[in-house]
């Protein structure tokens, strides 16, 4: 098959999140599957200069934006055989400080920008010459691609072959401005209405993809459920009901080439489950390198995070603030909203030799932490599929997490199976539930061979993208199988 995925972020070449390792991942996996893939994403400020090998390809071309003619043109770098990324080079769009916001607030024209990059999709799927069987679409800021699609082919006849799958990462997350912005797309007026992408009289980029879309996947199976209920469905979750029939939970996977204990740059000392030796080494530099006390009989709880209401910000401070008077240590790497980032320098600020933050992102130090830490804390209120649960089972740190999305999907607590136990879960979001998970991984640290036991539990789960693939190969060969969405 000819596919094209499309998403506004691909690591290594930009990254807020998941998305952009997961999208990274399944390209390189359904190309190594035999398949030839392209992804298109835009091309943001610092890219050209950290990978000069681009090159561009073909003429620039114009496309209409609202009453305006937007030029842009395409860079391409190929990465292995059956894979390259193609880049859309728009500098007024995408030329600037950071990929979506800046000082924290949203950049004012992101209607105009990913309204752009998504008929930028839609144009290179349909006028390129590669003859895409596929484009394959990540969260709001690709969404309207199949609308734009079927309106091409409703109106030129074009592209009847193609088909269109819409990947939700996030639900809450879902571009919807108002009406006026529905101009942007060129569209006829027939579908901004209640059964297309309008919501409550505005533009819903997400919604415009789960209903035109030919098929939908969401990245673990029990967010699938989740997301056609009304406590998880952010409002759009009898729009998904009405899409059962072609929505399906698909657990991301984890690119070991990268996440793995031997062979990684980033990681100074090697180890496996055979030698877990390099492990308590990597945990001293740690705890240097967060200017902590070395000590290796004490517990390291450690955390990679968006700091957002989502991940469970509130009550791991609550539940820090409780549990910090136990002889254990805390570390952080993540980003977000200030005053969630005020609240954990305070609590550093209040717990010397026990607690270390890093506010920002560092790749390197990511790895460290999933490496050094004794526990990894993930008490997200919802979590569509998570992925560093999964990394921290790789590295033999045992992820303690809210019963929740992928993260009940992926992680195995005592309490479901002694046999292959390898995490401790919880199931009330609230800070007395997250400061009892922390007080069990307390008595496990203090039981070595029960920990030892669950860690080598973790360390040989697999969530390697050759069964993943598998899936999405299902869900493609389906959508080509059926006739297109008509939808208006």
């Amino acid at each position: 098959m000819n596919i094209l995925l499309a998403s506004s972020e691909i690591h290594p070449f930009s990254k807020t999140g998941g998305l952009a390792d997961m999208v990274a991942a399944l390209g390189k996996a359904l190309a190594r599957a035999g398949q030839n893939v392209r992804l298109v994403t835009p091309l943001y400020a610092g890219i050209r200069e950290k990978f000069p090998g681009l090159t561009p390809m073909g003429k620039p071309f114009e496309l209409p934006l609202g009453a305006d003619r937007v030029r842009a043109g395409i860079y391409r770098l190929p990465l292995e055989r059956g894979l390259e990324v193609w880049f859309v080079d728009q500098p007024g769009f995408y030329q600037r400080e950071g990929l979506y916001q800046r000082g924290g607030l949203d950049h004012p024209d992101n209607a105009e920008r990913f309204v752009f990059f998504a008929k930028s999709v839609a144009h290179l799927a349909l006028e390129s010459a590669e003859s895409f069987d596929l484009a394959h679409v990540h969260d709001w800021q690709a969404a309207l691609a199949p609308v734009l699609l079927l309106n091409r082919r409703k109106l030129k006849g074009v592209g009847t072959h193609l088909r269109t799958v819409l990947t939700i990462h996030n639900l809450a997350f879902q571009g919807v401005f108002p009406a006026a912005a529905y101009a942007l797309t060129n569209l006829p007026p027939v579908h901004l209405h209640p059964e297309g992408m309008e919501y409550y009289g505005q533009m819903n980029c997400l919604k415009a993809g789960i209903v035109y879309s030919d098929a939908i996947t969401t990245v673990s199976p029990r967010y699938a459920r989740e997301i056609t209920t009304e406590a998880f469905g952010c409002g759009l979750d009898g729009v998904l009901r009405r899409r059962q029939d072609v929505l399906r939970g698909i657990l991301n996977g984890v690119d070991y080439e990268e996440w793995n204990t031997t062979e990684n740059p980033n990681l100074r000392h090697e180890y496996s489950l055979e030698d877990l030796a390099g492990k308590a080494l990597q945990k001293a530099e740690l705890q240097r390198e967060f200017g902590l006390p070395q000590r290796a009989g004490v517990p390291v709880f450690g955390t990679i995070s968006r700091l957002a209401e989502q991940k469970g910000v509130d009550i791991q401070l609550g539940a820090l603030e409780e549990m910090l008077a136990a002889d254990m240590q805390f570390v952080l790497l993540g980003s977000g909203a200030t005053d969630y980032e005020q609240a954990y320098r305070d609590l550093a600020r209040r717990h010397p030799g026990k607690v270390g933050i890093r506010i920002g992102y560092d790749q390197g130090l990511s790895h460290r932490i999933e490496a050094g830490c004794d526990f990894f804390l993930m008490p997200s209120r919802f979590e569509p599929c998570g992925l560093n649960q999964m990394y921290s089972l790789r590295y033999g740190t045992i992820p303690i997490v809210r019963r929740t999305g992928g993260l009940d999907d992926s992680v195995v607590d005592l309490t479901e199976s002694a046999e292959r136990a390898n995490g401790i879960k919880f199931d009330e979001y609230s800070v007395r539930a997250l400061a009892r998970a922390i007080r069990k991984g307390l008595v496990l640290f203090q039981s070595p061979a029960l920990l030892d036991y669950m860690r080598g539990n973790a360390m040989l789960a697999d969530f390697s993208w050759e069964a993943t693939i598998a899936e999405y190969l299902a869900v493609y060969r389906d959508a080509l199988s059926r006739p297109p969405v008509e939808r208006l």
